[in-house]
């Protein structure tokens, strides 16, 4: 193994600077980056990038990370809610509220719920009343003055008084 790194924390081969390029060198810091990133949902081309390799080199030395892709946000998951529980455990009341979220997040991933508001289907959309152009939307707002000013209190009393 090599004793130097380069600026990003990787091993610098022994060959460094001889002919040919020098080989990737798999490492546990970039094994959990790889599982990391899978975890985040990023594609194959997009991890070989960030480090710098090939996709052909991915796949040869970081096989195994790549066939748990379907569990790896499970993975991670697992991983924070277990450092969020060493932190209650301490008594860390920030730690009890982001385990108190993180728990809740799972509950509404086990009942089929999730974060993000469901899709809405093009008959709902349809349904929706047809935006107002510029001139309707004046109309509207000089029906309804602004109470938080003299002249719109003035106005709101008038119509009041006319109704």
């Amino acid at each position: 193994m090599a004793d130097n790194f380069d600026l990003f924390g990787d091993p610098i081969p022994a060959n460094h600077g001889g002919k040919g390029r020098p080989p990737h060198i798999p490492t546990t810091e970039n094994r959990n980056r790889v599982n990391m990133l899978l975890a985040c949902g990023w594609s194959n081309e997009r991890i070989a990038g960030a480090m710098r390799i090939t996709e052909p080199t991915l796949r040869k030395h970081y096989f195994s990370e790549l066939k748990s892709r379907e569990v790896a946000r499970d993975r991670l998951n697992a991983v924070l809610l277990m450092k969020g529980f060493e932190g209650v455990q301490k008594g860390n009341a920030t730690a009890i509220r982001l385990f108190l979220h993180l728990v809740e997040r799972n509950d509404l991933m086990q009942f089929g719920q999730s974060l993000r508001p469901a899709r809405v289907e093009k008959s709902e959309k349809s349904s929706k009343p047809a935006k107002l152009g510029k001139k309707e939307e004046a109309l509207l707002a000089a029906q309804q003055p602004d109470v938080g000013t003299p002249m719109g209190e003035l106005m709101a009393r008038r119509q009041q008084s006319m109704n």
